[in-house]
């Protein structure tokens, strides 16, 4: 497994994930890169964008991206809620808000419970799961944010 954020985590063999729904998948991210969870409120669309940024909100004065998640992981687009949230992380230093179908759950998963993503998988796609994590009767995708948004075209907005 990589090393997240929280160096705690490694050594006390736990990892603390926020998980949430893009249609009836359930995914997850390292709770360390959540920086608060947010209802959704509509965004303001920015021409020539690309199609999984749905445009910026106002946070305390910040100007942020929203990223439609579904969008970004090849899934149909998520039509917004009022269950429906913005998980605003911290990826690479930059302020990002994640539109989710809804948020699920705080879990705390022990580090050997964590499987690696599947090798049928192309190795590209395979790099934006660090893990896969059974939990009761469900399989979640645990998303590597880094990975996921780590060129710049992926960060503007």
């Amino acid at each position: 497994m990589q090393e997240t954020a929280n160096n705690n985590v490694a050594t006390s063999g736990y990892l603390e994930i926020i998980s949430f729904h893009l249609g009836k998948q359930v995914f997850c991210v390292n709770i360390m890169s959540v920086r608060e969870i947010r209802g959704w409120a509509p965004s303001t669309t920015l021409p020539h964008s690309p199609p999984h940024v749905l445009g910026v909100i106002n946070l305390r004065g910040s100007v942020i991206p929203v990223i439609d998640m579904a969008i970004r992981l090849g899934l149909p687009a998520i039509k917004p809620t009022e269950r429906s949230a913005i998980i605003v992380t911290n990826i690479a230093g930059k302020l990002v808000g994640l539109l989710v179908e809804n948020v699920s759950d705080m879990i705390t998963v022990k580090n050997a419970d964590l499987q690696p993503a599947p090798d049928v998988l192309p190795a590209a796609e395979r790099a934006l799961t660090k893990a896969i994590i059974p939990v009761d009767e469900q399989m979640i995708c645990y998303l590597d944010l880094d990975a996921l948004f780590s060129t710049e075209d992926e960060m503007a907005a």
